[in-house]
């Protein structure tokens, strides 16, 4: 019987990856902007593989293999978000059209990140 409930709960965990996936390739495809296409693909990258993850380590055969695949699902927790913000943050410093797709704040943020101006040299 609980042969049944691991394998259900694998099923459903991993279809509910794939269609985090096939959401995700339609976002990607479907947005024009480039920090748009890569909210979509951050998401499809840390939820998709999660779900998918977790999916396989309900069914894997023993408990080493199965802390493995949590261990990766949260290295992805924690790497994933740092590099699409390294990458989203590289568009916004270096792409001069930025203003055809998003509202131009001049003002200082909170965080103490400020877009530099042109011309303005790195200390």
């Amino acid at each position: 019987m609980i042969g049944w409930i691991r394998l259900i709960l694998t099923a459903l965990l991993m279809t509910a990856g794939l269609v985090v996936f096939a959401i995700g390739v339609f976002g990607v495809y479907r947005f024009k902007y480039a920090l748009n296409r890569m909210h979509a693909a951050a998401i499809n990258d840390t939820l998709g593989v999660s779900l998918c993850l977790l999916g396989l380590a309900i069914s894997a055969p023993d408990g080493f293999a199965a802390l493995k695949m949590l261990l990766v699902v949260a290295f992805l927790w924690i790497s994933a978000p740092v590099s699409s913000h390294l990458i989203c943050r590289l568009e916004v410093e270096t792409n001069d059209e930025r203003a055809q797709h998003m509202e131009i704040v001049k003002e200082p943020l909170d965080s103490g990140f400020a877009p530099r101006e042109e011309g303005e040299e790195n200390a």
